[in-house]
């Protein structure tokens, strides 16, 4: 059967194709933007900071004294500080941040969800300072009295729990950071529930499974790229928190303990109080933005095991 003109696809205007190839290299340009900024950040600050690397050698994050005006810069205790309240605030949060999403996305009524899905999503618009000055004024004080003391007197033979100090401390920090990270790994969560195929949904509740059942064996399951990525997100917020942690954590440099109740420091909130120190000393200037290399190389491994668990989670579905 002879084919006519009429039957064969339209050739596309050569406009048309010009217009694809420049679409695609603005795309590409821009994703190139990224990398480059991303790749100039990290050479400028490394080479920034290579006087007290140089100087400390790779004492500097496995070293725990940081006293910059004698010239030691040991960030280890900063290390352990940014990690430590991180990795409290991932424990109290990530519960609570997916149980909300769940209740949001699958059990309350669409009307109500899309409320209190609004009203969540606001919470991650509040400023740090504004959770700082609220945990100082009003988190410590009630932490202090009514929580921190009663848990430390009464479990005070398990070493977490025990050598409570003033209410600024690791707990008190990593709890803070726990109700700011909590937002946006629950908005994250229901957007990934709300993409899972209503027909799983209803298949499973046909076969008689409760509603609790089909979450846990229809909604979760697909869902577990998603969740893994919000909660990583989460863990490079609270990494990199500033100004909260630096009100409510203390600010004690070279401490290392297993005591949730002692005050510490974290990398990003000793670059926030002591940079003005630094101003006049070069060497000390240098060793802070050392710890700004610091602290993105953690970010960057953070998004890296992200990847990482993501892709063989995939691999299993």
């Amino acid at each position: 059967m002879a084919v006519t003109s009429a039957s064969r696809p339209a050739a596309r205007p050569r406009a048309t194709r010009l217009a694809d190839r420049l679409f695609r290299f603005a795309a590409a340009g821009c994703a190139s933007i990224v990398l480059i900024l991303l790749a100039g950040m990290l050479v400028r600050t490394t080479w920034s900071a290579t006087p007290a690397f140089r100087q400390a050698g790779i004492g500097f994050i496995t070293q725990n004294d940081w006293y910059p005006t004698a010239g030691h810069f040991g960030a280890l205790s900063l290390i352990f500080g940014t990690l430590l309240t991180s990795v409290i605030a991932l424990v109290l949060a990530v519960p609570v941040a997916v149980l909300i999403a769940l209740y949001v996305s699958e059990v309350a009524p669409s009307r109500l969800g899309d409320a209190l899905g609004s009203v969540i999503d606001l919470l991650a618009a509040v400023p740090s300072v504004v959770y700082g000055l609220w945990g100082v004024f009003v988190l410590v004080p009630f932490l202090t009295q009514h929580v921190w003391q009663p848990l430390s007197r009464n479990l005070s033979f398990i070493p977490l729990f025990s050598q409570f100090s003033s209410g600024r401390d690791f707990a008190t920090a990593g709890l803070i950071l726990a109700l700011m990270i909590t937002p946006i790994i629950s908005a994250i969560c229901r957007e990934v529930f709300k993409m899972v195929p209503a027909d799983e949904r209803e298949s499973a509740l046909a076969l008689g499974a409760t509603r609790w059942e089909m979450m846990r064996l229809a909604v979760l399951p697909r869902s577990r790229s998603g969740v893994i990525a919000a909660v990583m997100l989460g863990f490079g917020r609270a990494v990199g928190e500033t100004i909260a942690v630096a009100y409510l954590i203390g600010g004690f440099p070279n401490k290392i303990t297993g005591h949730l109740f002692q005050q510490g420091t974290t990398i990003a909130a000793t670059i926030a109080l002591q940079f003005n120190e630094a101003a006049s000393l070069p060497l000390f200037k240098s060793a802070l933005i050392g710890l700004g290399v610091v602290l993105f190389v953690i970010t960057l491994l953070i998004n890296m095991a992200a990847r990482l668990i993501i892709r063989r989670g995939a691999g299993r579905v």
